[in-house]
């Protein structure tokens, strides 16, 4: 967001600022261990698309997980957000729903300003080390990933690897304006392990990951800045895996 501090999302100009706090983070790491949610694993005998994931997960009883921590006091507005996450060995499957005051899709493209709209993220480091993906993807199903550790440029995924995740949007089409007005909408996504372009992952199954959820919309009316798990940094930033919570593959 512009002239604020908010969510540092111009990775060259604001690179310094996104060090700084990931510093900061770092002091608080061993004081906030984050949230642990275990994910199970669906039986596929092929590659879900995006809109089979929501009926693959109701099948396999697969529960929705609240995405409601307010972090700040200076951004209070909570819309009603939850996700749930499994996995088939070598893809990860999600499933948000959102309600809230108003809808925005700008973003005409993949790897364009999605945070900008109503935006739902998924931030994720899947061996243990520096670097981590984020997959931030706005109501429209439009698509950002960049990988890389917090203290250096972090390049975004080709269109090859933008390919290979399968998305569906209950409000899938073409790019608008904020639309004002309280607002149901459903967003899926499978990511494969080849999506992670920085490392060579293989098998999901028995793998220990940080990640976090987040819900944002940086240029709708009411901004927020929600997440899954607790964020100890005095203004708006997700870009901080040492809060990041853990995710247990079975």
């Amino acid at each position: 967001m512009k002239g604020r501090f908010m969510i540092v999302r111009d990775y060259g100009s604001k690179l310094f600022l996104l060090f700084v706090f990931s510093m900061v983070g770092m002091v608080y790491c061993n004081a906030q261990s984050g949230k642990s949610l275990p994910v199970r694993k669906v039986m596929c005998t092929a590659s879900p698309e995006g809109g089979a994931v929501p009926s693959l997960l109701d099948g396999n009883g697969i529960e929705f997980q609240p995405l409601d921590v307010v972090n700040w006091k200076d951004y209070p507005y909570k819309p009603e957000v939850s996700f749930r996450i499994a996995h088939t060995g070598r893809e990860i499957l999600l499933h948000y729903k959102v309600k809230e005051a108003s809808v925005r899709a700008v973003a005409s493209g993949d790897n364009g300003r999605v945070w900008e709209d109503a935006c739902v993220e998924f931030f994720v480091s899947p061996e243990g080390d520096d670097r981590y993906y984020n997959f931030e993807c706005n109501c429209a199903g439009r698509l950002l990933i960049q990988g890389g550790a917090v203290n250096e440029r972090r390049p975004t995924a080709s269109q090859e690897v933008l390919g290979m995740v399968k998305r569906w949007s209950s409000l899938a089409g073409e790019p608008f304006e904020e639309r004002l007005g309280e607002c149901r909408w459903e967003l899926a996504m499978v990511i494969p392990v080849s999506a992670f372009f920085q490392h060579s992952v293989g098998s999901l199954d028995g793998k220990t990951m940080k990640g976090n959820f987040y819900k944002c919309g940086d240029k709708l009316q009411t901004p927020h800045f929600l997440s899954w798990s607790p964020i100890g940094l005095e203004r708006p930033m997700f870009h901080c895996p040492a809060f990041f919570g853990t995710l247990s593959f079975e």
